[in-house]
């Protein structure tokens, strides 16, 4: 601790100094000088200092102060409460009143200031006073570096307000922001040293002191997040920060809730308070979105930790519109969170269903946004993001149908939230109801008819047409329905018929009234628009239908025309030989791995419930 005088920040004072102490720690007393006797005893958190009041009360204001009032007492003995940085402290502020050289760092200068102004040691007293000496070093060295100011925030988390008090935390907050802003200058040109090299060695390059701001409590990481905000700071800069943070404070949280989620909220720990705590502010300091792209397995993560620790519902609802925001880029098992209450079904739906919610006023807004019903429909970018999230969605409910907990209620909710233009083709609605009526054989038969409205047999393809006709899970309802559309499906194959009646029946429908008002007017011409479009849409993929069925018609009148077989029996030998429901396997589904039921795309990927 002792170090030499020429130390540029060693700390002694100008008047002579008496001979080298020894000290002699005992458990009662610690003794500065052994040659000298001394004359008065400071206690300090029940450690006692044997001292001479003539170094101390020429320095320390507070100690000449309390040596006058224990002359009328005739007490020799003091004693100092609640000194900032405990008896280590005080030592070292004793040594700079003897005149003793000892280093000030970045680990002692914060409780030296914080002493010194307790033991009120100002200029008043004498020149170059122990707060003059630690302001020289905090002005000079601390708040110049960026790691030396977190390293000396951290150390005031342990001291009590006085370091608020003398300014320590908020000159070190604004050091931080401001050298932050320096670096951010530089690695402007660090990147450009980095373009050869890998991600992992440019995101070491280019923000290394993300690190070290982990290691401040969530108050002032709080406080110095805002300041980098103010300061001009990137915002993905700040995200990678806060996602380095919640890495760091947010380890292993959740554990117990995961098997006992039937645990009273007041029985909550101090630990999972605290976790709550850090979670709700990193929420609260997220960009704005349109500013940085936040990782949607991020949001998602954080979400899922608000729920086991019981987040406010503001910091839920914030992180669910956030994921709405970009919801098309969202995987399927991002979307499977656990649902943590007792008797409940096996995955948080209605968390998922107030995403979606969100995630089509997003849509909403952009439509209202726009100048011209030429940009809206199929081709606009929000109905292509609505596209992909309905493939999503009908994933979703194909892993979520099989849970026998799931009632019918929220799987109608989920079923009808989206609009009908939101799909091209119902397969993966099929499937999902199809999985769901297999996993709940006690449905009612109103009950399945209620679900199976939600198909439209006009939106099916030839294989998911052909499972369906063979499907008694079905009401006999849909089962017509479905043999119906495919019978009309091969009168327009036989005939050539590309659909235009119906397609011209839709566009005579929606015809825009006269009594209609401007923006009512408006509105229908857009929705019509939206509909003409996705019916193009659907013929198109009608008519890849038709020329695969042409391919295998005409390979079977090949192979078939010395057998004296009609025209009408190889068409049917052609529709056979395209289904995908009925395979080897004796009809029973075949497993799939989650990556590839989670695409949303039909085809011979796709896996079907079959009887």
């Amino acid at each position: 601790m002792v170090s030499s005088s020429d130390s540029p920040f060693s700390s002694s004072s100008s008047t002579s100094r008496s001979p080298a102490p020894k000290f002699c720690n005992n458990s009662f007393t610690t003794r500065i000088f052994s040659d000298v006797a001394g004359d008065i005893t400071i206690v300090v958190d029940g450690e006692s200092f044997l001292l001479h009041k003539f170094p101390l009360v020429s320095r320390s204001g507070k100690i000449r102060k309390m040596v006058a009032d224990a002359k009328d007492s005739n007490s020799s003995k003091l004693e100092l409460h609640n000194i900032p940085g405990g008896p280590q402290t005080f030592e070292l502020a004793v040594k700079f009143c003897y005149g003793m050289n000892f280093e000030i760092t970045t680990a002692n200068v914060a409780s030296l200031r914080c002493a010194a102004e307790y033991l009120e040691m100002t200029e008043d007293y004498r020149d170059e006073n122990l707060i003059a000496r630690t302001e020289v070093y905090l002005n000079e060295v601390v708040v110049q570096s960026l790691e030396k100011s977190v390293e000396v925030l951290s150390i005031c988390e342990m001291l009590p307000p006085v370091a608020e008090e003398v300014g320590i935390v908020n000159r070190c907050v604004e050091a931080v922001a401001v050298n932050a802003c320096k670096e951010q200058l530089v690695s402007g040109l660090s990147r450009l040293d980095c373009n050869g090299e890998s991600a992992e060695l440019k995101s070491g390059c280019l923000e290394w002191w993300i690190e070290d701001l982990s290691a401040l409590g969530i108050d002032y990481y709080q406080r110095v997040v805002c300041a980098m905000g103010r300061a001009g700071i990137r915002p993905d800069s700040i995200t990678a920060s806060l996602m380095h943070y919640a890495q760091a404070s947010l380890k292993g949280i959740g554990k117990f809730q995961i098997w006992n989620p039937a645990r009273m909220k007041s029985n909550r720990t101090m630990a999972e308070n605290d976790q709550r705590t850090i979670l709700e502010t990193l929420v609260s300091l997220l960009p704005n979105e349109k500013s940085s792209s936040i990782p949607q397995n991020f949001l998602f993560g954080m979400l899922r930790m608000g729920i086991m620790v019981d987040a406010s519902i503001a910091c839920k609802l914030e992180l669910e519109r956030r994921i709405a925001f970009r919801l098309e880029m969202v995987s399927l098992d991002d979307l499977l969170i656990p649902s943590i209450q007792t008797g409940d079904s096996l995955f948080d739906v209605d968390t998922v269903h107030r995403i979606l919610i969100n995630f089509l006023q997003r849509i909403e807004d952009e439509d209202n946004d726009n100048c011209g019903y030429e940009s809206e429909g199929l081709g606009s970018p929000g109905h292509g993001s609505l596209l992909k999230v309905g493939r999503l969605i009908d994933a979703y409910l194909a892993e979520i149908a099989p849970d026998p907990y799931l009632s019918l209620q929220k799987f109608i909710a989920m079923l009808e939230i989206l609009p009908d233009y939101s799909r091209v083709i119902d397969d993966g609605l099929y499937r999902a109801i199809d999985i769901y009526l297999k996993a709940h054989p006690m449905l009612t038969e109103h009950e399945c008819k209620k679900l199976c409205k939600f198909i439209d047999c006009q939106k099916l393809s030839q294989e998911a047409s052909n499972h369906a006709a063979q499907n008694d899970r079905l009401p006999v309802q849909m089962a017509v329905r479905v043999l119906y559309f495919e019978q009309l499906r091969l009168q327009n194959a036989l005939s050539g018929s590309s659909g235009d009646g119906f397609l011209s029946q839709r566009m005579s429908s929606g015809v825009p009234s006269a009594a209609m008002s401007p923006r009512d007017n408006y509105a229908s011409l857009r929705r019509e628009n939206r509909e003409l479009k996705l019916e193009i849409s659907r013929m198109r993929v009608r008519l890849s239908e038709l020329e695969k069925e042409q391919m295998f018609m005409k390979q079977g009148m090949i192979d078939k025309s010395g057998n004296g077989k009609t025209f009408l029996t190889s068409i049917s030998k052609g529709i056979g030989r395209i289904g995908i429901f009925n395979g080897p396997t004796g009809g029973k589904r075949q497993k799939s791995s989650r990556k590839s039921r989670g695409d949303g795309k039909t085809g011979r990927s796709r896996r079907y419930s079959v009887s």
